[in-house]
């Protein structure tokens, strides 16, 4: 059996980009993080504190996934010889905890203001921030997703800013109903908008954090990944077989962070030389070195159809 670590210049210039990337990601969530917790202090709006807190959170998030970034990038050590990568997903995982924890507690603070008759804020106010917030969101969004690559530290930093975005479109809607309201016989009504707002914004950001622990467990227990991983390899795989004129095999995929564990066993003629053997293992690494991930490749050959099932 043969184990190739597939690793190279464009690993290092992809990390350097990933930790680019989320240093300027960041810096940006400082600014509306500083911006958001004084504009609420200062408006009383329980919705613009939140959003303040919730940037706050994933400042310390985002630092969280620089610093694994840069473990990852070390490589493996004598303490750790396969490396570090299983650090992505438990990164990944530990940055949704806190997010649902922080929906959790607005939701708790805000059906508490409800329950004390809501709050006055001046609406013109919370659709400025709300603007602005949006602006920045919508900017840090796609601009992380047009360097994230296959990066799943930078993939969830963008959904952080999506679900940001998200948040300041609700509170653009919220203000401005607040304002619509003014003047009329509904007026009171304003007064439960703002805590309002901070419950549905809740709601509709509980799903990506959710969404971030589910599937990171997955790696962390050595599920199988995606189809979107998965297809690539057994065509590879399959294309191989075919060329080489091989019988069946069994295929075992894994992954964590960047780095793919495959490992294939094929099923062969009592007479199949090293020589073949290492011309099949050559082939398929060349051709599954064209996939964005570090591959671990496992190769092996069996004249028995039962090894390895």
């Amino acid at each position: 059996m043969v184990d190739t670590l597939a690793a190279g210049n464009a690993r290092s210039t992809e990390t350097a980009s990933e930790q680019r990337v989320l240093r300027v990601s960041m810096l940006v969530g400082v600014a509306l993080c500083i911006l958001g917790i004084g504009w609420g202090i200062v408006g009383g709006s329980q919705m613009i504190l939140f959003d303040g807190v919730y940037a706050l959170v994933g400042i310390s998030l985002t630092w969280v996934s620089l610093w694994a970034s840069r473990i990852v990038e070390a490589g493996p050590t004598a303490r750790y010889p396969w490396g570090r990568e299983a650090l992505t997903p438990m990164v990944i995982a530990f940055q949704g905890i806190p997010l649902f924890a922080t929906c959790v507690y607005a939701v708790v603070d805000a059906v508490a203001t409800i329950r004390d008759g809501g709050s006055e804020v001046t609406g013109a106010s919370g659709v400025g921030y709300g603007l602005i917030s949006l602006a920045a969101a919508v900017v840090a969004y796609l601009w992380i997703r047009r360097h994230a690559a296959h990066s799943d530290l930078m993939s969830a930093e963008a959904t952080q800013w999506m679900a940001g975005a998200a948040l300041s479109v609700g509170m653009v809607v919220g203000f401005g109903a607040v304002i619509a309201l003014n003047g009329t016989a509904w007026a009171g009504a304003g007064r439960y908008i703002d805590p309002a707002m901070v419950i549905a914004a809740c709601v509709v950001l509980v799903p990506a954090p959710f969404g971030m622990v589910r599937s990171t467990l997955v790696e962390l227990l050595e599920g199988a990944p995606g189809e979107q991983v998965q297809q690539p390899v057994r065509s590879a795989v399959d294309d191989v077989k075919r060329r080489f004129g091989l019988g069946d095999h069994h295929l075992r995929l894994a992954k964590a962070g960047r780095k793919l564990y495959v490992e294939v066993d094929f099923v062969v003629p009592e007479d199949y030389v090293v020589r073949d053997e290492d011309t099949v293992r050559h082939n398929l690494l060349a051709r599954l070195e064209q996939l964005p991930h570090d591959m671990w490749l496992s190769v092996e050959f069996t004249a028995d159809p039962t090894w390895g099932e």
